[in-house]
């Protein structure tokens, strides 16, 4: 029985020698395929990630418009003189007591 494993393993080991380059490119190609499925899967993580990242840049792009649209409408002078009145009941000077300074 343990001439018979011998045998095989012998066997086995001058099949390997005679066909060595089949070996090598078979070991080669199951590399390969893990290596496309590793990169496939790397890259489908980063098409992930870069939607996420554009999907946020579009929500900042809109929140930045609303923002500006609200500054350009505060800065506006009947907004400014309306929060005035307002806020701190604050009136427009008459004519009889403003004071116009000349300088020299």
């Amino acid at each position: 029985m343990a001439s018979a494993k011998v045998v095989l393993a012998f066997d086995v080991w001058h099949d390997i020698k005679r066909h060595k380059w089949t070996y090598a490119i078979m070991i080669s190609v199951v590399i390969s395929s893990f290596a496309v499925i590793y990169y496939t899967h790397l890259n489908r993580q980063a098409t992930s990630s870069l939607e996420v990242m554009l999907t946020e840049r579009d929500e900042l792009d809109i929140e930045w418009r609303n923002l500006l649209l609200e500054q350009n409408s505060l800065a506006e002078h009947s907004a400014i003189e309306t929060k005035a009145a307002k806020l701190l009941n604050m009136q427009r000077p008459s004519v009889d007591s403003e004071v116009i300074i000349k300088h020299p």
